[in-house]
C-alpha cells in the first residue's frame, strides 16, 4: 500500500520561498497522480496542483499558477512542491494524495478522488 510523508514546511517570511517534498513508498509511483493540497484553519481543504508521475503533466488550479510548480523525482519516489512569493493567506497545512485514476482531463481531479493521503506539514507564513 503507498504511504505518503509530507515534509518541507515550517515558519517563513511574506515573501519568502519554500519547497515541500512528498516522499512516497511501498508502491511504485509511475502508478499515481499526485496532487498537492492545503487546508487552512477554518477552512475547506483545496487543490493546488497535480501531476501525472509518468508523463510529467501538471495541472494547476486557477488560483495557484504563477506561484507554485510542481515537479517530481521518480528514480527517488518523490514529488516537490516549490511555492514562491509566498502570502500570509497561504499559511496552511499542505498535503500530498495519490490517486489511481489516471485522467486525461487533470481538471477533474478533487480531493474525493484521491486514494492515499499524508499526514500534512504545516506552513505559516507570517512576520
Amino acid at each position: 500500500q503507498l504511504q505518503l510523508v509530507e515534509s518541507g514546511g515550517g515558519l517563513v517570511q511574506p515573501g519568502g520561498s519554500l519547497r515541500l517534498s512528498c516522499a512516497a513508498s511501498g508502491s511504485i509511483l509511475v502508478l499515481y497522480t499526485i496532487g498537492w493540497f492545503r487546508q487552512a484553519p477554518g477552512k475547506e481543504r483545496e487543490g493546488i496542483s497535480y501531476i501525472d508521475t509518468s508523463d510529467g503533466r501538471t495541472y494547476y488550479l486557477d488560483s495557484k499558477k504563477g506561484r507554485f510548480t510542481i515537479s517530481r523525482d521518480n528514480a527517488k519516489n518523490m514529488v516537490y512542491l516549490e511555492m514562491n512569493s509566498l502570502k500570509p493567506e497561504d499559511t496552511a497545512v499542505y498535503y500530498c494524495a495519490a490517486s489511481l485514476w489516471k485522467s486525461s482531463d487533470m481538471s477533474e481531479y478533487a480531493p474525493d478522488f484521491m486514494n492515499y493521503w499524508g499526514k500534512g506539514t504545516l506552513v505559516t507564513v507570517s512576520s
